[in-house]
C-alpha cells in the first residue's frame, strides 16, 4: 500500500509528459490543418451523397467504380458470360477478358473506401488530404497563418467542392502529388532522408495514377532538384570526395528519383499485364490516337485535327473559366493569387516572413518559385492535351460541355498554387494593415492582433463572394441529379439501388433479376446508367445487360433470373431541365414448336388507311388492314423456317422466311391525312436453330414520326393510340 502514492505520481508525470509532447506537436498550424481536413471530409461526404447520389454526367465515374469492384474481387479482367451485352463503358477487349482503359490507382483508393464502409469514405479521405496537403505546403513555405488561409481557399473553390463528391481521378492524384511536394520541400529544409523517400514514393504513385498529370505537377520540382544538384556540386558525389552536406543532398535526390523511377517501372509492368506491351498504356489500347500531342486525334468516332492554335485557344478558354468561376471567389481569388506571387517576389515580403535561422533566403526563394512554377508547367503542358478542347463542348455555344458541370478538371492541380499564393496576399495585406493600424491604437493592440482581426473581417466579407461562386455549379449538378432520380425511380421502387454510392446495383429482395437496359449511347453498360452495375463475377442478384443485343443468349446464360426491360420516354439529356419517364417491364421467355405474337393496336378516329410491314433478315411481307376506328388485332406466328402475318382486320395474310437467328419487326402505319400519320413498332428476337423456336416478349413502341419512337403505354398518348402484345408457344 505504501507504494501507491509514488505510483500515482509516476502516472501523473507520464501523463503530463504526454500532454506536453502532444501540445508541442499540435501547434496552431497543425490544429488548423486538422480542423480544415475534418471540414473537408464532412463536406465531401455531403456532396457525394446529396449532390451526386446517382453520380455525375461524366460517365468515367462508373468506369472507376466498376474497376474498384474488380480489384476488390482480386481480378484485373472482367469475364462476362456472353460477349457484347455485358461490356462496360471504357473497358478494353482482350484475349483474357475486359480491362479498364484507366490506371488502377484511383480505383484502388475508391476500393479502400468501400472496404472501410462505403465509397464516399474514400472521397472524404481524398478531400481531407487535398485540403490538408495544400495547407501544409503553404505552411512549409511561409508560416502557419498562410497555411490556414490556403486551406480555406482551396476548400472554398467550386472546382474542389464539385470534385469532392465525384469518383474521378483528379483529386486523388492531387492528394499524392501534394504528399510529394510537402515531403520534397520539408526534406530540403530539414535534410531528412525519410522525407525525400516519402516524396519519391508519393510521386511514383501519382505517376502510376495519371502519368501526364504527375509529370506536369512535378516538372518545376525536377528542375529545382537538378538545379540544386548542379549548383551545389553534389552531383560529383559518386566520382569525387564531397562535403557531408553535398553527400546528404545527393542521397536525398537518389532516394526521391529512385523511388519515382519505381513508379514508372510499376506502370510499365502493369501495361505488360493488361496490354501486353510495356509502352502501350491501356488508354492507348482503347484509342491509339487519344492522349497528349498534336495532329489527328480520335476516340470512338469523335475526331479532330488538334493543332497548336486550337490547343492554345481551347486552353485560353479553359483557364479563363478556371480563374473566373472555379477558384475561390472567382476573379477576386485569382487576383489575390497574382498579388501573392508578386508579393513573394518582393524582397520586403521575403525578409518579413522567412526564418533566417533555419532557411537561407536564396534557397527559400527558389523553393517558393518552384511552387509558383506549377502555374506555368500545368498551363503549358495542357495545351498539348486535346481533352481540354473536348470538355468545352461546342466552342460557339455558351455553357456547353462537361466544363459547365464539372469545371476545368484537367487543371485541377492549379488550385494548389492559386490557394497558396492567394493566402500569401491575404496575410501580407493583413500584416500591412495591422502594422499601420497598430500605430494608431492602444499599445495592448499589437500588430499581430490587429492583423488577425483584419483576416477575420476579410473572411466575413469574402464568404458571401465565395458562396456565390460555389452556388451555381452545386445547384446545377443538384438539378441534374433530380433529373437522374426520375430515370432511376423504377429501380428504387423495388429496392434495386442502395443510396449513398456505397453498394449500388444491389437487389434488396430475394428475387434474381436481369434487366435489359436501353442502349442510349450505343452498346455500352454504365453509359449512361452508372448507378446500376454488375458484380465482377456476374453472379449477383441483379444483373444488367444491353438491350436489343443478343438478348436470347443473355437470357439463356441466366436461366434463374427473372427478365425485365427498362423502357424510357423522353431524350436522355440530364442538363436540359426535363425529366424522363421510365419503368421496368417484365419479359417472358417463350419456346415451343412455334411461337405466336398476339398484338392489339389502336386505330383512332380519322384514320384514312392502315398498312403493315413485317420482316427480319430472312425476308418481309406487306399487308393492308381496315381503317375502322377501334382495335386492330394481328398475329405473327413463327415456326422453324417461316413467319405468318394474319389477323381479323388484315385483308390479305402474308408469310416470309426467317433466319436461324433473327430480329423480327412488325410496323403498323396509320395514315391520318396526306403526308401525315404515325406508326407502331413491335420488335422481338427469335431463334429457330434448335429443337424448338425460342423468343422473348416484344418491345412496344409508338412513333409519332418515323425516327422518334416512345414506349407504348408509358406516359400520355393521343386518344385511340395504344399497343399491347402477348407471346405464347403453340403447337404445329
Amino acid at each position: 500500500m505504501s507504494g501507491q502514492p509514488a505510483d500515482s505520481a509516476a502516472v501523473t508525470a507520464t501523463l503530463r509528459t504526454a500532454v506536453d509532447a502532444a501540445r508541442d506537436r499540435l501547434d496552431r498550424g497543425r490544429v488548423a490543418i486538422l480542423l480544415l481536413a475534418l471540414v473537408a471530409a464532412v463536406i465531401s461526404f455531403l456532396v457525394a451523397t446529396r449532390v451526386f447520389p446517382y453520380h455525375s454526367i461524366n460517365h468515367d465515374e462508373g468506369v472507376y467504380l466498376q474497376q474498384a469492384e474488380l480489384l476488390l474481387s482480386g481480378k484485373l479482367f472482367l469475364q462476362p458470360p456472353v460477349d457484347g451485352p455485358f461490356h462496360p463503358w471504357f473497358f478494353v477487349e482482350s484475349a483474357r477478358g475486359l480491362y479498364s482503359k484507366y490506371q488502377p490507382v484511383p480505383a484502388a483508393v475508391f476500393a479502400l473506401g468501400r472496404v472501410l464502409g462505403g465509397y464516399p469514405i474514400a472521397l472524404a479521405g481524398i478531400s481531407a488530404a487535398v485540403v490538408a496537403g495544400t495547407a501544409a505546403l503553404a505552411r512549409e513555405l511561409f508560416d502557419w497563418r498562410v497555411g490556414a488561409v490556403a486551406g480555406v481557399l482551396v476548400l472554398a473553390s467550386p472546382l474542389f467542392l464539385i470534385h469532392s463528391g465525384v469518383y474521378l481521378p483528379y483529386a486523388a492524384t492531387a492528394a499524392f502529388e501534394l504528399c510529394f511536394a510537402v515531403g520534397y520541400l520539408r526534406g530540403e529544409r530539414t535534410g531528412s532522408r525519410r522525407m525525400a523517400a516519402v516524396a519519391g514514393a508519393a510521386i511514383a504513385t501519382a505517376f502510376f495514377a495519371r502519368p501526364y498529370t504527375a509529370v506536369l505537377f512535378a516538372s518545376p520540382f525536377i528542375l529545382h532538384a537538378v538545379g540544386t544538384l548542379l549548383r551545389s556540386g553534389a552531383w560529383r558525389a559518386p566520382f569525387d570526395d564531397v562535403t557531408d552536406a553535398q553527400q546528404e543532398l545527393f542521397v536525398r535526390r537518389l532516394l526521391t528519383a529512385g523511388l519515382g523511377i519505381v513508379g514508372v517501372l510499376v506502370a510499365l509492368g502493369y501495361n505488360v499485364l493488361v496490354t501486353g506491351e510495356p509502352l502501350v498504356f491501356p488508354y492507348q489500347a482503347f484509342a491509339p490516337e487519344d492522349g497528349p500531342g498534336f495532329g489527328h486525334r480520335e476516340i470512338l468516332g469523335h475526331e479532330e485535327n488538334y493543332t497548336l492554335e486550337l490547343g492554345i485557344e481551347s486552353n485560353r478558354r479553359v483557364l479563363s473559366q478556371l480563374f473566373t468561376e472555379w477558384v475561390a471567389m472567382g476573379t477576386v481569388g485569382a487576383a489575390l493569387a497574382a498579388a501573392g506571387v508578386a508579393a513573394t517576389a518582393g524582397s520586403a515580403v521575403l525578409g518579413r516572413v522567412q526564418d533566417a535561422s533555419e532557411r537561407a533566403s536564396a534557397a527559400l526563394t527558389r523553393r517558393r518559385a518552384t511552387v509558383a512554377g506549377m502555374f506555368v508547367s500545368i498551363a503549358a503542358g495542357n495545351v498539348a492535351f486535346w481533352g481540354n478542347f473536348n470538355i468545352l463542348g461546342a466552342l460557339t455555344a455558351q455553357d456547353d460541355g462537361l466544363i459547365h458541370s464539372l469545371g476545368p478538371y484537367y487543371h485541377y492541380d492549379v488550385l494548389v498554387p492559386t490557394a497558396v499564393f492567394g493566402a500569401v496576399a491575404v496575410v501580407w495585406g493583413a500584416d500591412r494593415l495591422g502594422s499601420v493600424a497598430a500605430r494608431r491604437l492602444p499599445d495592448a493592440l499589437t500588430a499581430g492582433r490587429v492583423a488577425l482581426a483584419v483576416v477575420i473581417v476579410a473572411a466575413g466579407v469574402a464568404a458571401p463572394v465565395a458562396a456565390d461562386a460555389a452556388e451555381r455549379p452545386l445547384e446545377h449538378n443538384a438539378g441534374v441529379s433530380e433529373e437522374l432520380a426520375a430515370a432511376y425511380e423504377p429501380f428504387e421502387e423495388e429496392g434495386g439501388l442502395s443510396m449513398g454510392n456505397a453498394a449500388l446495383g444491389g437487389n434488396q429482395t430475394d428475387e434474381q433479376t436481369l434487366t435489359f437496359l436501353t442502349p442510349v449511347y450505343g452498346p455500352w453498360l454504365n453509359h449512361p446508367f452508372q448507378a446500376v452495375r454488375n458484380d465482377p463475377e456476374f453472379d449477383g442478384p441483379s444483373l444488367y445487360a444491353i438491350g436489343d443485343y443478343d438478348e436470347l443468349d443473355v437470357a439463356a446464360a441466366n436461366p434463374d433470373h427473372e427478365l425485365r426491360r427498362y423502357v424510357m420516354r423522353g431524350p436522355w439529356n440530364p442538363v436540359d431541365g426535363e425529366r424522363v419517364t421510365a419503368e421496368l417491364r417484365p419479359v417472358e421467355r417463350i419456346s415451343g414448336e412455334s411461337v405466336r405474337i398476339d398484338a392489339a393496336v389502336g386505330v383512332p378516329e380519322g384514320a384514312q388507311s392502315v398498312s403493315i410491314r413485317a420482316g427480319g433478315d430472312g425476308g418481309q411481307t406487306y399487308a393492308a388492314a381496315t381503317e375502322s376506328p377501334g382495335t386492330l388485332g394481328l398475329t405473327l406466328t413463327v415456326n422453324e423456317s417461316t413467319a405468318r402475318l394474319a389477323g381479323e382486320g388484315i385483308r390479305q395474310p402474308g408469310t416470309f422466311e426467317v433466319e436461324d437467328r433473327d430480329e423480327l419487326r412488325v410496323t403498323v402505319f396509320v395514315s391520318t391525312g396526306p403526308s401525315a400519320g404515325f406508326s407502331y413498332q413491335l420488335v422481338f428476337p427469335i431463334d429457330t436453330a434448335g429443337d424448338e423456336v425460342r423468343a422473348l416478349s416484344p418491345t412496344r413502341e409508338r412513333c409519332p414520326v418515323p425516327d422518334r419512337c416512345v414506349p407504348a403505354g408509358l406516359g400520355p398518348s393521343p386518344p385511340g393510340q395504344f399497343a399491347n402484345a402477348t407471346v405464347e408457344a403453340v403447337s404445329g
